[in-house]
């Protein structure tokens, strides 16, 4: 890149049920912490960029852009995006187009507020055809699972440790968010817990194998790498960013077992940062569901195809704090993942990048990673629906 975006300042709220807080408030606050840590006044930014689901429909907004603007009291340009993945994707292409030099980049959702109807909302996000077939949310992600376990041929006391291996991803999402302030979801679980809950459901993935419906705002200030160091000693550069799509309907893909977008979108992001998955040390992936965690894995390239289930069950058998792939060290998850810290979900993608330039600056508090090393290099991988979208940020120090 010519031109490098830099992050100078990362904020968010606890994520969790607000019903007593409206949403100017929750992207207030989130807002709020950002400009302390980089001590700018909101009449310097230049631009924003906002990602929103459902707003519009949980809380009757008309213009989210207009709701935006009134808060700030601003009236610089103002784009709103499904996810945060591409709000920041368009806040850096203005940066690196010098169209703008500082940028605020915002996520909000108040799921809550929806209760009633927000899980058809979701379904009809992910896949109309399913919905109109009669499939809820988590149905995409049991036939994910049965087609991975028949596409690699997992039976007897493989098919159980691999059963064992997700719980073990909702019990560690769970142990890191303890050390989360924001995390929805700050209590230890067991493996046992997660299999009894699938035993009670009668089915393949339980009630500790999916991220919870969640209230929630992130934000973040960008600017260019020569702005940045007007304002702070530590920032953290986006030295590769991509993004790619598939088919809508998910049973109309070619591999059932995978997610294409994460694939391409990792891969091309590497390129443009000029990395490797060596360089990755810090991870944050978008763990709807414990299947979607392992699936990640193998998609970004860090696990074999249908391996991905053995390195978490070896390296929960007396979990260090990472997943040891191939005698490396990884860090996954660190803030809880959706499934502990929540999944307000345009405000999601933002949480990821927060934890992975937290964890970058040495800020990270408790779950703090030490490896013995200094931490240079994050990813994020972000998806929109059910894997039809996905974002990847290449996220480092140098």
């Amino acid at each position: 890149m010519k031109v490098r975006p830099a992050i100078i300042a990362v904020g968010r709220t606890r994520f969790g049920e607000h019903y007593e807080k409206e949403p100017e408030k929750l992207i207030e606050e989130a807002w709020l912490r950002a400009s302390a840590e980089a001590d700018i006044e909101r009449k310097s930014l230049e631009a924003c960029y906002l990602s929103d689901y459902f707003l519009p429909i949980t809380n009757k907004f008309g213009l989210e852009e207009g709701f935006l603007s009134e808060l700030t009291e601003l009236h610089a340009p103002m784009e709103v995006t499904r996810s945060f993945g591409s709000a920041l994707s368009n806040a850096c292409n203005a940066i690196q187009a010098g169209r703008y030099s500082l940028v605020l980049v915002g996520g909000i959702e108040k799921m809550t507020d929806r209760w009633d109807k927000i899980r058809d909302d979701l379904m009809l996000l992910e896949d109309p055809w399913s919905f109109y077939a009669g499939c809820t949310p988590e149905a995409n992600h049991e036939l994910m699972l049965r087609a991975y376990i028949k596409k690699y041929g997992i039976t007897g006391e493989k098919l159980e440790k691999l059963n064992v291996a997700l719980a073990q991803v909702s019990v560690k999402n769970h142990l890191h968010a303890t050390k989360n302030q924001c995390a929805q979801y700050q209590r230890k679980i067991t493996v046992d817990q997660v299999l009894s809950a699938r035993k009670e459901a009668g089915k393949p993935l339980g009630l500790y194998d999916y991220a919870p419906i969640s209230d929630g705002a992130a934000a973040l200030i960008l600017t260019s790498e020569e702005m940045a160091k007007k304002y702070t000693d530590k920032p953290v550069y986006v030295l590769g960013s991509s993004s790619a799509t598939d088919y809508l309907t998910y049973p109309a893909r070619d591999d059932m077992t995978h997610f294409v977008v994460s694939r391409i979108a990792m891969k091309n992001a590497l390129s443009m940062a000029g990395k490797s998955l060596t360089d990755m040390q810090v991870v944050e992936l978008y763990d709807q569901s414990t299947v979607m965690e392992m699936v990640s894995l193998e998609d970004l390239g860090f696990c074999e195809p249908g391996k991905a289930w053995e390195s978490v069950y070896k390296s929960c058998q007396d979990y260090k704090g990472y997943y040891e792939i191939g005698r490396k060290k990884l860090f996954v998850n660190m803030n809880g993942g959706l499934k502990a810290d929540g999944n307000p979900l345009g405000a999601t993608g933002g949480a990821q990048v927060f934890e992975v330039v937290k964890q970058l600056k040495g800020e990270a508090g408790e779950r703090q990673v030490k490896n013995g090393e200094e931490l240079k290099c994050g990813c994020v991988l972000e998806l929109e629906g059910f894997g039809t979208k996905g974002y990847v940020y290449v996220l480092g120090r140098d």
